[in-house]
Protein backbone atom coordinates (compact mmCIF):
# COMPACT_ATOMS: atom_id res chain seq x y z
CA UNK A 1 0.00 0.00 0.00
CA UNK A 2 1.20 3.81 -0.08
CA UNK A 3 2.21 5.97 2.31
CA UNK A 4 -0.33 7.99 3.46
CA UNK A 5 1.76 11.03 4.05
CA UNK A 6 5.51 11.24 3.23
CA UNK A 7 6.24 13.18 6.93
CA UNK A 8 10.07 12.66 6.29
CA UNK A 9 9.80 13.73 2.93
CA UNK A 10 8.16 16.80 2.81
CA UNK A 11 8.17 18.13 6.20
CA UNK A 12 12.13 17.59 6.36
CA UNK A 13 12.56 19.55 3.15
CA UNK A 14 9.96 22.34 4.26
CA UNK A 15 12.91 22.41 6.89
CA UNK A 16 15.88 22.75 4.63
CA UNK A 17 13.95 25.48 2.82
CA UNK A 18 12.92 27.77 5.69
CA UNK A 19 16.90 27.47 7.09
CA UNK A 20 17.79 28.36 3.27
CA UNK A 21 15.85 31.20 3.04
CA UNK A 22 16.86 32.25 6.56
CA UNK A 23 20.51 32.78 4.86
CA UNK A 24 19.28 36.00 2.93
CA UNK A 25 20.03 34.56 -0.59
CA UNK A 26 18.52 37.05 -3.42
CA UNK A 27 15.24 35.82 -5.43
CA UNK A 28 16.37 35.98 -9.37
CA UNK A 29 13.85 36.55 -12.03
CA UNK A 30 11.82 33.98 -13.74
CA UNK A 31 12.73 32.29 -16.66
CA UNK A 32 10.06 30.75 -19.04
CA UNK A 33 11.16 29.10 -21.78
CA UNK A 34 9.93 28.07 -25.17
CA UNK A 35 7.37 31.11 -26.17
CA UNK A 36 5.06 30.34 -29.04
CA UNK A 37 1.62 29.96 -29.64
CA UNK A 38 -0.64 26.93 -28.33
CA UNK A 39 -0.35 23.99 -30.50
CA UNK A 40 -3.67 23.46 -32.45
CA UNK A 41 -5.12 19.83 -31.42
CA UNK A 42 -5.72 16.74 -33.20
CA UNK A 43 -4.02 15.27 -35.81
CA UNK A 44 -0.12 14.66 -35.34
CA UNK A 45 0.21 17.83 -33.53
CA UNK A 46 2.57 17.19 -30.55
CA UNK A 47 1.12 16.79 -26.71
CA UNK A 48 2.18 20.06 -24.58
CA UNK A 49 3.25 19.16 -21.47
CA UNK A 50 4.50 21.39 -18.61
CA UNK A 51 7.58 21.29 -15.74
CA UNK A 52 7.81 23.87 -13.28
CA UNK A 53 10.73 24.02 -11.47
CA UNK A 54 12.21 25.91 -8.56
CA UNK A 55 15.69 25.91 -10.57
CA UNK A 56 16.45 29.17 -9.27
CA UNK A 57 15.32 29.55 -5.62
CA UNK A 58 17.06 30.87 -2.20
CA UNK A 59 17.68 27.01 -1.41
CA UNK A 60 20.48 26.64 -4.25
CA UNK A 61 20.46 25.91 -8.23
CA UNK A 62 20.85 21.98 -7.66
CA UNK A 63 18.18 21.55 -4.92
CA UNK A 64 14.96 21.37 -7.42
CA UNK A 65 16.33 20.16 -10.97
CA UNK A 66 16.21 16.46 -10.09
CA UNK A 67 12.27 15.67 -10.68
CA UNK A 68 12.65 17.65 -14.01
CA UNK A 69 15.93 16.49 -15.18
CA UNK A 70 14.05 12.77 -14.58
CA UNK A 71 11.07 14.59 -16.71
CA UNK A 72 12.46 15.51 -19.69
CA UNK A 73 14.73 12.33 -19.93
CA UNK A 74 11.30 10.30 -20.32
CA UNK A 75 9.80 12.33 -22.45
CA UNK A 76 13.27 12.34 -24.72
CA UNK A 77 13.26 9.06 -24.79
CA UNK A 78 9.62 8.42 -25.76
CA UNK A 79 9.75 11.01 -28.41
CA UNK A 80 12.63 8.59 -30.03
CA UNK A 81 10.40 6.08 -30.26
CA UNK A 82 7.70 7.83 -32.10
CA UNK A 83 5.80 9.59 -28.92
CA UNK A 84 2.40 9.01 -28.37
CA UNK A 85 -0.05 7.42 -31.07
CA UNK A 86 2.44 9.13 -33.30
CA UNK A 87 2.09 12.44 -31.81
CA UNK A 88 5.37 13.96 -29.92
CA UNK A 89 5.26 15.01 -26.44
CA UNK A 90 6.70 19.15 -26.44
CA UNK A 91 7.65 19.64 -22.91
CA UNK A 92 7.55 23.38 -21.77
CA UNK A 93 9.53 24.52 -18.86
CA UNK A 94 9.25 27.11 -16.80
CA UNK A 95 11.71 28.36 -13.47
CA UNK A 96 9.71 29.83 -10.78
CA UNK A 97 12.38 31.29 -9.32
CA UNK A 98 11.69 30.12 -5.67
CA UNK A 99 8.61 32.59 -5.45
CA UNK A 100 5.18 33.16 -5.09
CA UNK A 101 4.88 35.11 -7.61
CA UNK A 102 7.31 33.81 -10.04
CA UNK A 103 5.07 30.47 -9.08
CA UNK A 104 1.58 32.08 -10.15
CA UNK A 105 3.52 33.76 -13.45
CA UNK A 106 4.21 30.17 -14.25
CA UNK A 107 1.22 28.68 -14.01
CA UNK A 108 -0.42 31.66 -16.08
CA UNK A 109 1.94 30.93 -18.58
CA UNK A 110 2.07 27.22 -19.23
CA UNK A 111 -2.15 26.89 -18.50
CA UNK A 112 -3.42 30.00 -20.15
CA UNK A 113 -1.18 30.79 -22.81
CA UNK A 114 0.37 27.92 -23.94
CA UNK A 115 -2.28 25.86 -23.54
CA UNK A 116 -0.64 22.62 -21.76
CA UNK A 117 -2.59 19.63 -20.91
CA UNK A 118 -1.02 18.84 -17.88
CA UNK A 119 1.70 19.40 -15.77
CA UNK A 120 4.39 17.14 -14.61
CA UNK A 121 6.83 16.88 -11.86
CA UNK A 122 6.10 19.67 -9.97
CA UNK A 123 8.80 20.73 -7.89
CA UNK A 124 8.16 24.13 -6.63
CA UNK A 125 9.77 26.04 -3.00
CA UNK A 126 6.41 27.95 -2.98
CA UNK A 127 3.36 26.61 -5.22
CA UNK A 128 1.33 29.74 -4.73
CA UNK A 129 -0.23 28.78 -8.26
CA UNK A 130 -1.50 25.35 -7.05
CA UNK A 131 -5.39 26.42 -6.84
CA UNK A 132 -5.49 28.22 -10.14
CA UNK A 133 -4.02 25.01 -11.54
CA UNK A 134 -7.46 23.35 -9.92
CA UNK A 135 -9.54 25.64 -10.78
CA UNK A 136 -8.46 25.36 -14.28
CA UNK A 137 -8.67 21.63 -14.05
CA UNK A 138 -5.62 20.89 -15.27
CA UNK A 139 -4.00 17.65 -13.68
CA UNK A 140 -0.67 18.04 -12.00
CA UNK A 141 0.77 14.60 -12.15
CA UNK A 142 3.97 13.47 -9.88
CA UNK A 143 4.59 16.48 -8.08
CA UNK A 144 7.06 16.78 -5.31
CA UNK A 145 4.50 17.89 -1.96
CA UNK A 146 7.35 20.15 -0.68
CA UNK A 147 4.19 21.81 0.75
CA UNK A 148 0.19 20.87 1.21
CA UNK A 149 -1.05 21.16 -2.14
CA UNK A 150 -1.35 17.39 -3.18
CA UNK A 151 -3.15 17.25 0.13
CA UNK A 152 -5.81 20.22 -0.58
CA UNK A 153 -7.11 20.80 -3.94
CA UNK A 154 -8.46 18.22 -6.32
CA UNK A 155 -6.70 17.50 -9.67
CA UNK A 156 -3.45 17.49 -8.10
CA UNK A 157 -1.80 14.19 -8.07
CA UNK A 158 1.30 14.15 -5.44
CA UNK A 159 4.08 11.21 -6.44
CA UNK A 160 3.43 9.79 -3.06
CA UNK A 161 -0.57 9.60 -3.39
CA UNK A 162 -3.45 10.84 -1.26
CA UNK A 163 -6.18 10.05 1.44
CA UNK A 164 -7.28 13.42 1.86
CA UNK A 165 -10.64 14.73 1.06
CA UNK A 166 -8.72 17.38 -1.32
CA UNK A 167 -11.59 19.93 -0.66
CA UNK A 168 -9.47 22.90 -0.18
CA UNK A 169 -8.60 22.80 2.69
CA UNK A 170 -5.32 20.16 3.67
CA UNK A 171 -6.04 17.10 4.85
CA UNK A 172 -8.32 16.51 7.77
CA UNK A 173 -9.73 19.91 9.58
CA UNK A 174 -6.14 21.19 8.60
CA UNK A 175 -4.04 18.07 9.58
CA UNK A 176 -1.96 16.25 7.59
CA UNK A 177 -1.21 12.08 8.98
CA UNK A 178 1.69 10.29 8.57
CA UNK A 179 3.16 6.72 9.34
CA UNK A 180 6.33 5.73 11.78
CA UNK A 181 7.15 2.95 9.08
CA UNK A 182 10.85 4.74 9.00
CA UNK A 183 11.49 4.63 12.62
CA UNK A 184 9.36 0.68 12.98
CA UNK A 185 11.87 -0.11 10.38
CA UNK A 186 15.23 0.39 12.17
CA UNK A 187 13.50 -1.13 15.17
CA UNK A 188 12.76 -4.22 13.98
CA UNK A 189 15.13 -4.66 10.81
CA UNK A 190 18.36 -2.94 12.74
CA UNK A 191 17.12 -3.50 16.51
CA UNK A 192 17.83 0.45 17.40
CA UNK A 193 16.25 1.28 20.68
CA UNK A 194 17.95 5.04 21.48
CA UNK A 195 17.25 7.97 18.66
CA UNK A 196 19.02 11.11 18.93
CA UNK A 197 17.22 14.06 16.96
CA UNK A 198 19.58 16.81 15.88
CA UNK A 199 17.91 20.39 15.56
CA UNK A 200 18.66 24.25 15.40
CA UNK A 201 17.18 26.27 17.56
CA UNK A 202 14.99 28.33 15.37
CA UNK A 203 11.30 27.39 14.79
CA UNK A 204 10.77 25.61 11.59
CA UNK A 205 13.46 23.27 12.74
CA UNK A 206 12.49 22.65 16.35
CA UNK A 207 8.87 21.63 15.33
CA UNK A 208 9.96 18.93 12.61
CA UNK A 209 12.54 17.92 15.78
CA UNK A 210 9.15 17.58 17.86
CA UNK A 211 7.63 15.67 14.66
CA UNK A 212 10.39 13.01 14.62
CA UNK A 213 10.55 12.77 18.05
CA UNK A 214 6.73 11.90 18.62
CA UNK A 215 7.41 9.22 15.58
CA UNK A 216 9.93 7.66 17.58
CA UNK A 217 8.09 7.62 20.96
CA UNK A 218 5.16 6.28 19.43
CA UNK A 219 7.47 3.73 18.08
CA UNK A 220 8.95 2.88 21.51
CA UNK A 221 12.31 4.55 21.12
CA UNK A 222 14.59 6.43 24.20
CA UNK A 223 14.92 9.68 22.30
CA UNK A 224 17.81 12.12 22.76
CA UNK A 225 16.84 16.05 21.65
CA UNK A 226 20.01 17.60 20.54
CA UNK A 227 19.63 21.82 19.57
CA UNK A 228 22.39 23.20 18.47
CA UNK A 229 22.75 27.33 18.18
CA UNK A 230 21.54 27.96 14.58
CA UNK A 231 24.24 31.02 14.29
CA UNK A 232 26.89 28.92 15.73
CA UNK A 233 25.83 25.48 15.67
CA UNK A 234 28.58 23.33 18.46
CA UNK A 235 28.20 20.22 16.37
CA UNK A 236 31.06 18.62 18.29
CA UNK A 237 29.54 19.17 21.56
CA UNK A 238 26.33 17.67 20.20
CA UNK A 239 28.15 14.51 18.81
CA UNK A 240 29.92 13.69 22.08
CA UNK A 241 26.54 13.64 24.26
CA UNK A 242 24.95 11.23 21.56
CA UNK A 243 27.69 8.86 21.47
CA UNK A 244 27.45 9.54 25.76
CA UNK A 245 24.44 8.29 25.73
CA UNK A 246 24.57 5.32 23.05
CA UNK A 247 22.51 6.50 20.15
CA UNK A 248 21.82 3.92 17.61
CA UNK A 249 20.84 6.06 15.26
CA UNK A 250 20.38 9.80 14.20
CA UNK A 251 17.72 11.94 12.97
CA UNK A 252 18.01 15.64 12.24
CA UNK A 253 16.10 18.72 11.32
CA UNK A 254 18.94 20.45 9.93
CA UNK A 255 20.23 21.49 6.51
CA UNK A 256 22.54 19.82 3.89
CA UNK A 257 25.86 21.98 5.23
CA UNK A 258 24.97 21.26 8.92
CA UNK A 259 24.57 17.47 8.17
CA UNK A 260 27.68 17.47 7.02
CA UNK A 261 29.51 19.33 9.68
CA UNK A 262 27.60 16.85 12.32
CA UNK A 263 28.82 13.92 10.54
CA UNK A 264 32.51 15.21 10.73
CA UNK A 265 31.91 16.14 14.65
CA UNK A 266 30.65 12.40 15.32
CA UNK A 267 33.82 11.45 13.32
CA UNK A 268 35.92 13.24 15.34
CA UNK A 269 34.58 11.91 18.60
CA UNK A 270 34.65 8.40 17.89
CA UNK A 271 30.34 8.07 17.80
CA UNK A 272 29.44 4.73 16.17
CA UNK A 273 25.86 4.54 15.28
CA UNK A 274 23.65 1.72 12.94
CA UNK A 275 22.26 4.64 11.01
CA UNK A 276 22.63 8.38 10.21
CA UNK A 277 19.08 8.66 8.57
CA UNK A 278 18.22 10.85 5.52
CA UNK A 279 15.27 11.78 3.20
CA UNK A 280 14.68 11.09 -0.52
CA UNK A 281 16.39 14.20 -1.77
CA UNK A 282 19.84 13.55 -0.37
CA UNK A 283 19.58 10.02 -1.71
CA UNK A 284 22.21 11.06 -4.61
CA UNK A 285 25.39 10.04 -6.28
CA UNK A 286 27.18 12.88 -4.91
CA UNK A 287 28.03 11.81 -1.18
CA UNK A 288 31.23 11.25 -1.47
CA UNK A 289 31.42 14.99 -2.09
CA UNK A 290 29.21 16.29 0.04
CA UNK A 291 30.46 14.12 3.41
CA UNK A 292 34.38 13.93 2.25
CA UNK A 293 35.63 14.91 5.54
CA UNK A 294 34.07 11.52 7.27
CA UNK A 295 34.26 8.24 6.31
CA UNK A 296 32.77 6.46 9.14
CA UNK A 297 29.50 8.54 9.73
CA UNK A 298 29.07 8.71 5.36
CA UNK A 299 29.27 5.19 5.49
CA UNK A 300 26.37 4.80 7.69
CA UNK A 301 24.02 7.02 6.31
CA UNK A 302 20.96 5.31 5.31
CA UNK A 303 17.82 6.91 2.95
CA UNK A 304 14.36 5.96 3.17
CA UNK A 305 11.57 6.70 0.78
CA UNK A 306 8.79 5.10 -1.83
CA UNK A 307 10.70 4.82 -5.15
CA UNK A 308 13.21 2.11 -5.90
CA UNK A 309 16.71 2.87 -5.92
CA UNK A 310 18.23 4.33 -8.71
CA UNK A 311 21.39 1.93 -8.37
CA UNK A 312 19.22 -1.16 -8.96
CA UNK A 313 20.08 -1.71 -12.28
CA UNK A 314 18.68 -5.39 -12.32
CA UNK A 315 15.45 -4.42 -11.91
CA UNK A 316 14.39 -3.67 -15.88
CA UNK A 317 12.70 -0.03 -15.06
CA UNK A 318 15.31 1.44 -13.40
CA UNK A 319 18.34 -0.05 -16.25
CA UNK A 320 15.92 2.28 -19.14
CA UNK A 321 16.11 4.80 -16.47
CA UNK A 322 20.20 4.87 -16.33
CA UNK A 323 20.76 4.25 -19.89
CA UNK A 324 17.97 7.37 -20.50
CA UNK A 325 20.26 9.26 -18.10
CA UNK A 326 24.00 8.28 -18.64
CA UNK A 327 24.85 11.53 -19.56
CA UNK A 328 23.84 13.75 -16.79
CA UNK A 329 26.61 14.23 -14.12
CA UNK A 330 25.19 13.41 -10.93
CA UNK A 331 21.98 10.59 -10.08
CA UNK A 332 19.50 11.11 -7.81
CA UNK A 333 16.32 9.24 -6.38
CA UNK A 334 14.50 12.43 -7.54
CA UNK A 335 15.28 11.90 -10.86
CA UNK A 336 13.88 8.55 -10.88
CA UNK A 337 10.38 9.83 -9.21
CA UNK A 338 10.28 12.91 -12.43
CA UNK A 339 11.08 10.11 -14.75
CA UNK A 340 7.79 7.95 -12.70
CA UNK A 341 5.82 11.27 -13.17
CA UNK A 342 6.55 11.88 -16.74
CA UNK A 343 5.76 7.80 -17.16
CA UNK A 344 2.46 8.27 -15.44
CA UNK A 345 1.32 11.02 -17.60
CA UNK A 346 2.70 9.25 -20.82
CA UNK A 347 0.36 6.12 -19.78
CA UNK A 348 -2.61 8.55 -19.08
CA UNK A 349 -2.08 9.89 -22.82
CA UNK A 350 -2.05 6.51 -24.79
CA UNK A 351 -5.26 5.77 -22.80
CA UNK A 352 -6.94 8.98 -24.60
CA UNK A 353 -5.15 8.49 -28.00
CA UNK A 354 -8.34 6.79 -29.44
CA UNK A 355 -10.45 9.88 -27.85
CA UNK A 356 -8.16 12.88 -27.78
CA UNK A 357 -5.70 13.98 -25.29
CA UNK A 358 -7.64 16.29 -23.30
CA UNK A 359 -7.00 17.85 -19.53
CA UNK A 360 -10.53 16.01 -18.53
CA UNK A 361 -9.38 12.63 -20.26
CA UNK A 362 -5.97 12.71 -19.07
CA UNK A 363 -7.77 13.37 -15.28
CA UNK A 364 -10.06 10.60 -15.76
CA UNK A 365 -7.38 8.07 -15.81
CA UNK A 366 -5.97 9.99 -13.08
CA UNK A 367 -9.19 9.26 -10.87
CA UNK A 368 -9.54 6.11 -11.88
CA UNK A 369 -8.82 4.41 -8.40
CA UNK A 370 -6.07 1.74 -9.29
CA UNK A 371 -2.91 1.84 -7.62
CA UNK A 372 0.10 2.95 -10.03
CA UNK A 373 3.52 1.48 -9.71
CA UNK A 374 5.52 3.27 -12.91
CA UNK A 375 6.41 -0.09 -13.90
CA UNK A 376 7.50 -1.01 -10.58
CA UNK A 377 9.72 2.12 -9.72
CA UNK A 378 7.03 3.31 -7.05
CA UNK A 379 5.20 1.78 -4.22
CA UNK A 380 2.03 1.48 -5.25
CA UNK A 381 0.42 4.95 -5.57
CA UNK A 382 -3.36 5.19 -4.42
CA UNK A 383 -5.77 8.67 -4.52
CA UNK A 384 -8.74 8.66 -2.49
CA UNK A 385 -11.25 10.76 -0.29
CA UNK A 386 -11.49 9.87 2.94
CA UNK A 387 -13.94 11.34 5.15
CA UNK A 388 -11.75 10.88 8.56
CA UNK A 389 -8.06 9.70 8.31
CA UNK A 390 -7.24 6.01 8.90
CA UNK A 391 -5.56 5.44 12.84
CA UNK A 392 -3.36 2.67 11.05
CA UNK A 393 -2.29 1.54 7.81
CA UNK A 394 -0.06 -0.96 6.31
CA UNK A 395 2.82 1.23 4.82
CA UNK A 396 6.22 -0.16 2.37
CA UNK A 397 9.23 1.50 2.54
CA UNK A 398 11.97 2.03 0.20
CA UNK A 399 15.59 1.36 2.23
CA UNK A 400 19.03 2.02 0.73
CA UNK A 401 22.46 2.32 2.56
CA UNK A 402 25.57 4.12 1.13
CA UNK A 403 28.55 2.28 0.89
CA UNK A 404 31.97 3.52 -0.24
CA UNK A 405 32.48 1.35 -3.45
CA UNK A 406 28.96 0.31 -4.16
CA UNK A 407 27.13 3.51 -3.45
CA UNK A 408 23.77 2.95 -2.32
CA UNK A 409 23.01 -0.67 -1.55
CA UNK A 410 19.06 -1.65 -0.98
CA UNK A 411 18.34 -2.91 1.90
CA UNK A 412 15.17 -5.60 0.78
CA UNK A 413 12.72 -5.10 -1.72
CA UNK A 414 10.56 -2.19 -1.30
CA UNK A 415 7.38 -4.14 -1.56
CA UNK A 416 8.74 -6.30 1.45
CA UNK A 417 9.40 -3.67 3.77
CA UNK A 418 6.13 -3.44 4.80
CA UNK A 419 4.49 -2.34 8.22
CA UNK A 420 1.25 -1.74 9.73
CA UNK A 421 1.72 1.25 11.44
CA UNK A 422 0.07 4.13 13.80
CA UNK A 423 -1.07 7.54 11.56
CA UNK A 424 -0.14 10.69 13.24
CA UNK A 425 -1.67 13.84 13.28
CA UNK A 426 0.82 16.93 12.33
CA UNK A 427 -0.14 21.18 10.83
CA UNK A 428 1.97 21.77 7.88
Amino acid sequence: MSRLAPVAESAALAVLLLLGTACGSRLPESDFEHRSTPTPPGGTAPIRVGIITSATSPVGGSAFTGPRDGAKAYFDRLNSRGGIDGRLVEVRLCDDGGSGVGNNECVHKLIDEDKVVALVATTALDYAGASRVSHARVPDIGGQPIGAAYDTYPHLYGIYGSLSPRSGTPGWGGKLYGGTEVYHYFKRAQGARTAAVVSYNQSASAAYARLVTQGLKAEGYKVVSEQVDFALPNFRAAAADLKDQGADLVFDAIDTHGNAQLCKAMDDVGAKVIAKVTNVQNWTSTVPEDYKDSPRCRNALWATGSSRNYEDTGDAAVREFRDATKGLATHSQWQVEGWAAARWFADAAQSCAGRGVTRACVDGFMNRGEPYTAGGLLVPVAYERLAKPPKSRRTCLSVARWTDGRGWVSQGDMNANCFEVPQLPYRP
